[in-house]
């Protein structure tokens, strides 16, 4: 009996698992995707980030410089400069998912450590949540704009249709943002035809006097910091595709996709801003389509409302990855469907709770969190991608990276090459070798343990000039260099 039991286990979980691989369910999360898994087209990057960047809270940020002085020439200016800025490193994070086949912030550790990295992913996982409370706010406004509901409902629907798509995963989120991506190209077609063909502004929005440095500063920021901000997952969604594809076609199908959506989302929102300057980003933008054509602001709200629950898809999926990565430090998560759903719900219950409580005051908040944001990543991206390109040449160890470290270890790798080169063996060829000298804690409730090819010495035999826990070491002053007294003379040996 106990035997058919197990049978019976065994086939119930083999037929689950069947069944979320034909429903095309996610079931890695923080791990390594294989070489065998990889799958996609590179061109696949343009619609996913077309579509993340063409929704309401894009159009939100071409708000800021418009709301605080500039006319729409300068504010369209900053705009492009700032998308186009932020966006050539968000691309460049994009490049390493093919390379490593891991999620973005998972990718901190080689830089920052086990345990430094935790101070990163706590900033993008405040990111991610406080994303997602603007993105339900717009959200609750834009259906309560729509068809009167109230906005907790709006903010639970919004919420629970999101988890869905993110715990789908990886395939799904491309799928939906392709689906999207031709219908938001239509709409934003028409109202840029719609803004030139019926929209006439006063001379003083397109003139270039009375440049008003601060709204144009704080506009290229805020555009430069809301693409910038891609860069904390961008690579979450390009680890699928096939090793072998060429960093340059990963570059171009994420910049060009990004810019657009963003920079082309951000001018229309400028534009919405310049005609209605005292009302709030959903009034604006309806009243904006309406002035075109009567009803036609009704038809933007509806079709940029499914563009901003997939971007809290996206968000909520980071944010749970991130989340899991976060706890492989100090235990060995198992990076499977229940545990990205169990992150997924606890992300989406504290951006649930925080969007009930937000300040209604969303532009001034809104644009201090980008600014905030543009602080914060602009340091990490810059360590991030010189350590990946210049340092490593594009070269980790993947194994390390991806592997939990066994409790709170802290360790540094010197290698000593090559010893020996001017050898050769038997066959002819040269002897190459390789010392490893690795700096690590000693758990004090074990004694060292040493192998026929390890020894363990104190750190200090090796480096004395680093040991000042008593004194200035002894040894500095004895091999001090001192500077020659004379130049050497004309055609000395060296």
């Amino acid at each position: 009996m106990s035997r058919a039991r197990t049978e019976r286990s065994t086939t119930a979980a083999v037929r689950s698992e069947t069944s979320a691989q034909l429903a095309g369910i996610e079931r890695r999360s923080i791990g390594y995707v294989p070489l065998s898994e990889r799958h996609g087209k590179v061109w696949h990057l343009f619609p996913v980030w077309f579509t993340g960047g063409a929704q309401l809270a894009t159009v939100a940020t071409g708000f800021i410089g418009i709301g605080m002085g500039a006319n729409l020439l300068y504010t369209m200016i900053a705009i492009v400069l700032g998308c186009a800025f932020g966006t050539f490193f968000m691309a460049f994070h994009s490049t390493q998912g093919p390379q490593l086949g891991l999620p973005q912030m998972i990718q901190s550790r080689p830089q920052f450590g086990y345990m430094g990295a935790l101070l990163v992913w706590g900033v993008a996982l405040i990111s991610y949540v406080g994303y997602n409370v603007f993105n339900q706010v717009l959200a609750g406004d834009a259906i309560h704009q729509i068809v009167g509901t109230p906005s907790t409902v709006s903010y639970v629907a919004v919420t629970l249709a999101a988890v869905a798509i993110a715990f789908a995963g990886y395939d799904w989120i491309h799928r939906v943002q392709r689906w999207l991506s031709l219908p938001l190209i239509i709409a934003l077609v028409l109202i840029t035809i719609g803004f030139f063909a019926t929209v006439r502004l006063p001379g003083s929005e397109w003139s270039l006097s009375g440049f008003n440095t601060t709204a144009f500063l704080a506009q290229f920021v805020a555009a430069a910091a809301y693409q910038l901000s891609w860069a904390i997952y961008v690579s979450d969604y390009s680890r699928y595709l096939p090793r072998d594809v060429p960093i340059r076609y990963t570059f171009w199908s994420t910049y060009v996709g990004t810019l657009l959506g963003g920079a082309w989302t951000m001018l229309l929102g400028a534009a919405a801003a310049t005609l209605n300057r005292q009302l709030d980003v959903i009034q604006s933008l309806q009243a904006f389509g309406d002035h075109m054509v009567h009803g036609f602001g009704t038809a933007i709200l509806v079709v940029s409302l499914p563009g901003l629950v997939t971007i809290s898809a996206l968000n909520f999926y980071g944010g749970s990855l991130t989340l899991l990565s976060a706890l492989d430090c100090f235990r060995n998560v198992d990076p499977k469907r229940v545990a990205r759903l169990t992150s997924l719900a606890l992300i989406a219950a504290i951006a649930f709770v925080l969007t009930m409580a937000a300040s209604k005051s969303f532009m001034s908040s809104f644009g201090a969190f980008l600014a905030i944001l543009f602080y914060l990543f602009t340091p990490w991206t810059a360590v991030n991608l010189v350590d990946f390109y210049f340092v490593r040449h594009t070269h980790y160890s993947v194994r390390e990276i991806a592997v939990a470290a066994p409790g709170l270890l802290w360790f540094q790798l010197y290698t000593f090459g090559d010893k020996g080169r001017h050898l050769s063996s038997g066959a002819g060829g040269r002897v190459v070798s390789v010392g490893y000298l690795a700096l690590t804690r000693q758990d004090s409730s074990e004694a060292p343990q040493e192998t026929a090819d390890t020894q363990w010495r104190g750190w200090y035999q090796y480096f004395p000039w680093e040991d000042w826990r008593d004194q200035k070491p002894a040894m500095i002053d004895s091999v001090a260099l001192r500077a020659p007294t004379s130049p050497p003379e004309t055609g000395a040996s060296r």
